[in-house]
């Protein structure tokens, strides 16, 4: 998945909806054109689908700007044209309104359950989840720390062929957000009383952590994925 931004977009013309992520394949196709470029029929043979599906899906992530045509090569009497995706493009997108978010929530999801479909038996991983008040300077540092997470992996991106010496297939998640309903803090804390005048505490934030999974994830903003507004996806897919 793309990268969180670094800067604000250059220009209105620059911006592209979030919504370009809300498919699968994409998020894969992104994921594979980090380790290194591929044509379209490259990349289908990797991913065990048709070249004009992938074609398809090729073009609108260029015209989103989050992949870019690296070079051209003769093959058979024709040309082919391979790209690669620049993680540090999410900087680009932008998530409109709750309703584009969502889809492209559901396109994640999708694709986190048929990665953990083939996580390794006995596995060493992380896995996260949390949903919780912070102080607006520690958001700011775990966005950040989150950001360079993203970056490591995509820097150390190999391609499938290297599991041959020994690199190993991994999936990673990173979904942070911030949610409405500030106005709302001081309801229901611990150690207060109940609404409706019981004893405390009220209900304490829900956080999940686990030593196994193939995937971390924490809530609440691209990532990674993904793109302005606060939001970032970066993939290893992509």
């Amino acid at each position: 998945m793309p990268a969180a931004p670094r800067h604000p977009p250059r220009s209105q013309e620059d911006v592209v909806g979030l919504r370009v992520l809300a498919h699968p394949l994409r998020l894969r196709l992104l994921s594979l054109l980090t380790g290194r470029a591929y044509s379209a029929a490259e990349a289908a043979r990797v991913l065990d689908q048709t070249q004009a599906n992938v074609s398809y899906h090729l073009r609108r992530l260029l015209a989103a700007g989050l992949v870019e045509l690296v070079e051209e090569v003769e093959v058979r009497g024709g040309t082919a044209k391979r790209y690669r995706h620049d993680p540090d493009s999410g900087g680009r997108l932008t998530a409109d309104s709750t309703a584009e978010y969502l889809v492209v929530a559901t396109a994640l999801g999708e694709e986190l359950r048929r990665r953990a479909a083939d996580r390794a038996p006995d596995s060493l991983g992380e896995l996260t989840d949390a949903e919780l008040w912070l102080d607006p300077e520690d958001w700011h540092g775990i966005r950040e720390r989150a950001r360079r997470l993203g970056e490591d992996l995509h820097a150390a991106a190999r391609p499938p062929e290297a599991a041959s010496a020994g690199a190993v297939r991994v999936s990673a998640t990173v979904v942070l957000f911030e949610m409405t309903g500030g106005g709302d803090a001081g309801a229901g804390t611990a150690g207060s009383p109940e609404p409706d005048g019981g004893p405390g505490p009220g209900p304490r934030p829900a956080s999940r952590t686990g030593g196994e999974g193939s995937a971390a994830s924490a809530q609440g903003s691209p990532a990674s994925g993904s793109g302005g507004g606060g939001s970032s996806a970066k993939r290893s897919t992509p």
